[in-house]
């Protein structure tokens, strides 16, 4: 995930360690922690296997005689990445399995990096997602019918809350799905179905 994550944001442009990392917190929205002690490893890495190249700084004895003073600040090297970069980060993109999808954080970078995606990988990605929050929604309701009898009222509107949360991801997921149906011509009849009503979570 990291991998996909720092290549995409280099295929947009060439960024330092710093600027990359605060890049990195955008796309994974909050759900990893990118440490320096874990970002510049990978970077080390990917730049062996010729994904990426650094800029050096210029050092002053390098400069021309007439160029103009340093500042204090020390330079940063830049990271950009390489036409083998390019390579992989399309191979990531196109070879997407189920991790692109049960994951929360593999879906989240796979959806910041959906305008390099072709049509058909960004539909399988969104169908898949959807059916595991599906799942995820109808083990939530099973357990909120064996277990609401048991459960205080603050207990059971967390509970509804949680789901509700579900539900809406859901319907985004459908709507995103039919937008990329529409857009590349493959719509097809929806068969609407009467959602089944939620557990009665008032008893106490």
């Amino acid at each position: 995930m990291l991998e996909l994550a720092i290549l995409g944001l280099l295929h947009q442009s060439p960024m330092h360690g710093y600027e990359l990392r605060k890049e990195l917190a955008a796309v994974l929205g909050g759900l990893r922690s990118i440490s320096y002690g874990s970002l510049y490893p990978a970077l080390k890495r990917m730049a062996v296997a010729g994904l990426i190249v650094s800029d050096e700084p210029t050092p002053r004895a390098l400069l021309p005689a007439d160029a103009p003073a340093l500042t204090g600040r020390r330079g940063k090297v830049v990271y950009s990445i390489t036409a083998e970069g390019k390579e992989r980060f399309a191979e990531l993109l196109s070879s997407a399995g189920p991790e692109s999808y049960d994951d929360e954080g593999r879906f989240g970078v796979h959806l910041a990096f959906f305008r390099h995606t072709a049509a058909d990988v960004r539909l399988r990605i969104l169908e898949g997602r959807r059916r595991t929050v599906e799942r995820q929604r109808d083990r939530l309701m099973e357990s909120l019918r064996r277990t609401q009898q048991r459960l205080d009222h603050y207990t059971l509107e967390l509970q509804r809350h949680g789901l509700d949360s579900v539900d809406r991801e859901v319907r985004w997921l459908t709507e995103l799905i039919d937008s990329e149906r529409g857009d590349d011509g493959r719509a097809a009849p929806r068969v609407e179905q009467t959602p089944a009503p939620p557990p009665d979570l008032t008893t106490t």
